[in-house]
């Protein structure tokens, strides 16, 4: 397999599966009312269970990482998401906020995963690879951290109106999905040239 085929392959699927749930979403499709009759796209969590673990995947391909580092960032990440998609659909309060602080902390374990664990995997390759790295890194931690914070004024307190929280979704979407992706891509030089370019991931 070529070097760079894994950024292209995980690149693909991410942008290709966020493509299907808006779509979806556009169309009309995969979303219900929760409580106080509130719209709940169901699609949004459908793509994150499998585009989060790929994005995971590529930085860690990115990085360097080892398999096991990798694999238990893609599980703390689906608990995140699963746990947050739990809170979506409670109906009873407590039950809702458990899973929301659930969600907090296998959020937690992924961006220090992100931060430590595979930003030292990172600075064993060359120096260009680490700070593409740390670019698109520092750039999904970020929106990370908002990505609770919309849940939390939307379906947690449903404080915003579903139209702003489909437009803050769409946004760190896009900057988590298509602009890390394209940062990626904008680096095959220095990923096609770095010592760990020619590791298998299995």
């Amino acid at each position: 397999m070529c070097a760079m085929c894994r950024y292209y392959y995980c690149s693909t699927y991410i942008c290709g599966f966020a493509a299907m749930a808006y779509f979806a979403m556009l169309s009309g499709q995969g979303w219900t009312a929760i409580a106080g009759c509130r719209q709940f796209f169901y699609a949004r969590f459908a793509d994150y269970i499998i585009t989060m673990p790929l994005i995971i995947l590529l930085l860690g391909q990115v990085a360097g990482a080892d398999v096991p580092t990798i694999a238990a960032t893609i599980g703390a990440s689906s608990v995140w998401i699963i746990a947050l998609y739990m809170g979506s659909v409670s109906v009873v309060t407590t039950v809702k906020w458990f899973w929301f602080l659930l969600s907090i902390g296998a959020l937690a374990a992924v961006i220090v995963a992100l931060a430590r664990s595979f930003k030292e995997a990172s600075m064993q390759r060359y120096p260009e690879v680490a700070e593409l790295y740390g670019k698109a890194a520092w750039l999904i931690i970020l929106a990370f951290f908002c990505y609770p914070v919309v849940w939390l004024f939307s379906e947690g307190f449903a404080s915003f109106s579903v139209s702003f929280e489909i437009c803050a979704y769409t946004i760190l979407d896009v900057v988590t999905k298509v602009l890390v992706s394209f940062m990626v891509m904008s680096g095959h030089d220095a990923l096609r040239e770095g010592p760990a370019a020619n590791k298998d991931f299995f």
